[in-house]
């Protein structure tokens, strides 16, 4: 199976530990994987985790479109890119993807501008299955807040930011329902559970294998 696989949801519905969950079950069984994240480790996410931080005073649609150059960077770097590994025969699973886009800078801007700047886009791969993990904004900022010093927060890491996002995001799919392969994963459960609940999925999205 060489597939492109993006994992979306909230910060603290365990997207990071699901990941490298899939990632492990199916090297078992024979695929090879590379996992990344968003921002990428390129330049341009390097920059945008100093803005995303609050160490660079920036704006929603600055950061749109900076989220936009670093995606393109990282299906496009010579040496770890999203088409590279694809063309190589490699199942790729990624950390966030064009969704979060929409959904985090789509709400204080404008989400038909951010489509249309992605879609319009030829060297952006369009995923074979997202899967979105969801769970209730409120125990997300509980897991955050428990696994992080004040220190490590990212601007967006409010409830009531959270809670603005969460709708946001059941808009963009509902407008990509017809374009782009959407589950969603009920996080809310053991890591045993949920990972159970994505490999079912994977399965179904892939029944070939």
């Amino acid at each position: 199976m060489h597939k492109f696989i993006v994992f979306e949801g909230l910060d603290g519905t365990g997207k990071t530990t699901q990941l490298r969950l899939l990632a492990e079950h199916l090297r078992r069984e024979g695929a090879t994987v590379f996992t990344d994240a968003e921002p990428s480790p390129l330049p341009t996410g390097r920059f945008l985790r100093q803005m995303l931080s609050g160490e660079f005073p920036s704006s929603p649609w600055a950061n749109a479109a900076l989220f936009f150059a670093d995606r393109v960077n990282q299906n496009l770097d010579p040496e770890n890119g999203i088409i590279k590994h694809l063309q190589n025969g490699d199942t790729v699973i990624l950390d966030r993807y064009y969704y979060s886009t929409f959904a985090y800078q789509g709400h204080e801007t404008d989400m038909k501008w951010a489509m249309d700047l992605h879609f319009g886009c030829p060297a952006l791969t369009k995923p074979d299955l997202t899967l979105f993990l969801t769970m209730p904004p409120e125990k997300c900022m509980e897991r955050i807040e428990a696994n992080r010093r004040a220190d490590q927060m990212e601007i967006f890491e409010t409830v009531e930011t959270l809670t603005a996002v969460s709708r946001q995001f059941d808009a963009v799919f509902d407008a990509l329902r017809d374009r782009d392969n959407i589950v969603y994963i009920d996080a809310d459960g053991t890591v045993e559970q949920v990972h159970e609940r994505i490999v079912a999925a994977v399965r179904n999205a892939f029944p070939e294998g």
